[in-house]
Formats: structure tokens, sequence, C-alpha cells
């Protein structure tokens, strides 16, 4: 375990203008699991712009590449943009154009390596540039640190990230290249170590505070208020099965995965509340974690325009009170979890 803190002189940036509450999520046309042609991409994308979304997300690893390179041909230099860090892009010529890598299809030919050096930081930001046809982004965030998605190579990365990558962001903030920088993570553990070493703006959560998922309440979520640290919701479906639901015949789909029974069974109890108060259930998914103080955004994915009209109108279904009671009584939300009192609008 790292237990050594980075030691910086510099006093911390300014605190950024708060995000927009409702932004876009750009994995899915970096072509997450399905492909998406690139005229289905564009309209998407204008889609969002026309609905009055200003705030987009993406990274290299979208597509490998991807992601970025659609936004940059679409996004006017007004919306506000954050892309990730921690990997770089190596050329892979011979890989099959159809085929699905790393949970993409049809992809750019790149290979994704893991690298949070000085270096590897500095590379992927300059061709993320590059992609999106930008000189700088608002947001610059490490991508995928933690115990999750490396194993036991974590301790190593999270050095090596500390040693140099996060020296590189802190640069590239003071520069201005970055409006602020942060991690985009699916876990809470590596958050509140790296908020033990270094300092923050914001960070991405995806798929941990949710309808679902309430166990940020516990550490991860007053240490941001704490800290002053905006938190970005990513994943408010928990992979599609907050909207989809649970259904005879259909596979549902959690963190990336089918889903477990247990989790099959608090769906159906959580869709069941929903339906007593005549409220779909991704429209209380999408409003419940913008309730938390430390809560700026929430960035559900986007794949087409009717995905980016729906977003809109869930996040302006009037969800009353009583409901969110009902969901505290049976036991499918904490107490101590706060929600919105009223519409959220974006």
């Amino acid at each position: 375990m790292v237990t050594s803190v980075v030691s910086d002189p510099r006093p911390p940036a300014v605190r950024p203008d708060p995000l927009p509450t409702l932004g876009f999520g750009a994995a899915a046309i970096g072509n997450l699991y399905a492909a998406v042609s690139d005229a289905e991409a564009e309209a998407t994308v204008r889609a969002a712009l026309d609905a009055g979304l200003r705030y987009f997300d993406t990274a290299p690893h979208y597509g490998f590449g991807l992601s970025e390179t659609r936004l940059g041909r679409v996004l006017p230099a007004d919306v506000r943009i954050s892309t990730k860090v921690g990997r770089v892009l190596e050329p892979a010529p011979d890989a099959d154009p159809a085929a699905e890598r790393h949970g993409f299809v049809g992809a750019a030919p790149f290979e994704p390596v893991f690298d949070y050096s000085h270096d590897g930081v500095m590379r992927s930001f300059e061709a993320s540039l590059k992609r999106l046809g930008r000189d700088r982004v608002d947001v610059l965030l490490a991508h995928d640190l933690g115990r999750l998605t490396h194993g036991d190579d974590h301790p190593r990365l999270f050095r090596q990230f500390l040693d140099g990558g996060y020296r590189a962001m802190r640069d590239l903030r003071d520069s201005g290249a970055a409006g602020a920088i942060g991690l985009g993570v699916n876990e809470t553990a590596v958050c509140e170590e790296a908020l033990g070493h270094a300092d923050f703006d914001v960070i991405l959560l995806a798929g941990r505070y949710t309808l679902l998922e309430q166990e940020a309440l516990d550490g991860f979520l007053p240490l941001c208020v704490a800290r002053a640290v905006s938190v970005i919701i990513g994943g408010p479906f928990n992979s599609g099965i907050l909207v989809e639901g649970v259904r005879p015949g259909h596979t549902a789909h959690y963190n990336y995965a089918p889903a477990p029974p247990e989790i099959l069974d608090r769906v159906g109890r959580l869709a069941a509340v929903c339906a007593a108060h005549a409220v779909p259930l991704p429209a209380a998914a999408l409003q419940f974690p913008l309730a938390h103080p430390a809560v700026a955004s929430v960035i559900p994915g986007m794949a087409s325009p009717a995905q980016v009209a729906q977003a809109r109108a869930w996040l302006a279904t009037p969800v009353p009170d009583a409901l969110w009671d009902d969901l505290r009584t049976q036991g499918l939300l904490r107490t101590d979890a706060p929600a919105p009192p009223a519409p959220v609008t974006a």
C-alpha cells in the first residue's frame, strides 16, 4: 500500500464553475458493445446540442479514439468537455476492424495500453487534443485507477500515477490546458486512497451511487463534501438494468454482465414502487444521485437522438416525495440518502 503523500508546494487551483446538471456520456458513440455509424453518432451529438446539453464526457479508450474523433467533428467551441488519461493508444494495424475488442465493436485500429507516467499522460493528452480539435479541455480525468481494474498491479500503477501522471495533470491545470483535474473510475476505494495523497477538483464515479447502490454514502461522498470535490455520476442506470427493468425472456445487464438473481429481485421491487406512483423507473434513477450535495452532474450514455430526448424527459418527470418515502420504508433506499425535493431541471 502507498503511504507517502505527494508533496506539492503550490496551492490548489481555483475550483472550476459547476458543470451542467445533465451531461452526455460518449462511450456509446465509441461503439461500446454495438456499432454506431458516423452518421448516427453525428445525429446523436447534434440532437444533444439542440436539446441544450453543454457538457460531453469522452476518453481515448472509447472506441480507441473513435468517440473523441466523432465529438471533435461536431462540437462547437463553447461546450464543456472532459476526457481522460491513463492509457496510450498504440497502433494495431492487424486488428480485425469488425471484431469486439475490450467491449468496443468496429473500433479504430489501435490497442489501449495502461500508462500513468508523466510521459504517458502527456502523450495521451496531446493525442486527445488533436482528435477533439481543441487546444484545451475543461476537465481531465485519470482513467480506471484502482484494484478493481488492476488487481495486484494496483500499487505499482498507483505509484506510477502519483510519481508522474499526477504531476503532469497538475502542470496542465496550472497552464490552463485543463480547467480541472480528477479521476474517472468505477470504485470508491481508490478515490478515498487518492484523496489521501493528492488534490483533485472533480471525480467521475460510474455505477457506484445509484438507486441500486448507495455505499458511497459511507465514506466517499462525505469526503468529497469535506474536500470541496465535485462528483460526476456516470452509469446512473447500472449498465442499463434501471432502464430495461426486469422482463420475462429478457437478459437484463448489471455492471456489464447478466444481472444476478438478487439484483433482479431488487430492481423488480424498485420498479413496483415507481409504478405505484406512475413514475418511470429510469426517471427516478436519473434524478436520485443529483440530490446529494457533492454531485454536480449526471452523464447517462446516449447512442441515438431518441435516447437524448428520453433522458431530458426523465430528468423533468415529477417525482413525488412519497415515492422516496416508500423506497425507504421498503429498505430499497438508505435513510441517509438525500432525495430530490422537486423535479430537476437541466
